[in-house]
């Protein structure tokens, strides 16, 4: 395995970045995570520029994305696999102990993991934490991720693989890794990224190809909806079966099944769609 570390590639074991970086000492650092598939990337240009707005969001030098396509495409070649995990790490870089930042410049990590297809259906719960739609890093995708590892760890205890947030309002927000999908009545709905979700990639393109309706929406629909899905990167669409102790028999519905095909024929007819 060869990982991309601030300007070059190097051998996983030897690959290495300080224990000063502020992105390990106090979270100061963004990511993107992008399909590969037989070494394709899928989306990277909305990718890239939801890196760039994360990365002004927080503060930090706009990414140079053409260092970063090439960091991509270096790993993309060293490393082929069938389907892959394409992670871009950009932090703070080198820093003083503590929340202010260095003058040394941000770092750049590119990796890539092997993955497998995600099952069609999936099992989820709810957590008793909440996302905080009105704070600094809503909308970012930061490396901060402490909380959605105490909640993934929930869901696995529970046999999920997702644990879903409400906002401090009570309305339904995202999970951990994805967005979230309802069908009422027949029609799908996702809570706006006003809710305080972030801004998903797949959550976008499904919203643009199967005619989404973004609302605000109480947590316990989830109770009642039809159908409900997931959406992420690596997830594509899928469907839910049990929600909690709540069963959703026949996952994947008529619903989730049509965005789940017209997902995946829209997204092989074109491997770097725009919005």
């Amino acid at each position: 395995m060869k990982l991309w570390v601030n300007g070059g590639l190097h051998e996983a074991a030897d690959a290495r970045v300080s224990v000063l970086d502020h992105g390990l000492t106090v979270g100061d650092g963004i990511f993107e995570t992008v399909k590969a598939v037989r070494g394709e990337t899928f989306a990277l240009t909305l990718h890239l520029e939801r890196l760039t707005r994360s990365a002004r969001g927080l503060g930090l030098p706009d990414p140079d994305l053409d260092e970063v396509r090439r960091a991509c495409a270096a790993v993309l070649e060293a490393n082929p696999m069938e389907l892959g995990r394409l992670r871009i790490t950009y932090t703070g870089g080198v820093s003083p102990l503590g929340s202010e930042r260095g003058d040394a410049g941000p770092g750049l990590v590119v990796a890539l993991g092997e993955t497998r297809r995600r099952p069609d259906s999936t099992a989820v719960i709810t957590v008793p934490w909440t996302r905080n739609e009105r704070g600094a890093l809503v909308g970012l995708k930061t490396t901060s991720y402490a909380e959605n590892v105490v909640a993934l760890a929930r869901a696995s205890e529970h046999g999920a693989s997702e644990a879903l947030f409400a906002n401090t309002v009570g309305e339904l927000c995202e999970g951990t890794g994805s967005n979230v999908f309802v069908v009422l009545d027949g029609r799908i709905h996702t809570p706006p990224v006003s809710s305080g979700c972030l801004a998903g990639i797949t959550r976008a393109l499904a919203v643009e190809w199967t005619g989404a309706v973004e609302k605000d929406l109480p947590l316990d629909v989830l109770e009642h909806a039809e159908e409900v899905f997931l959406t992420s990167t690596l997830r594509d669409v899928q469907a839910v079966h049990r929600v909690d102790g709540h069963e959703l028999p026949g996952a994947p519905g008529p619903v989730t099944a049509k965005a789940m095909r017209v997902f995946d024929e829209r997204a092989a007819a074109d491997k770097d769609p725009r919005l």
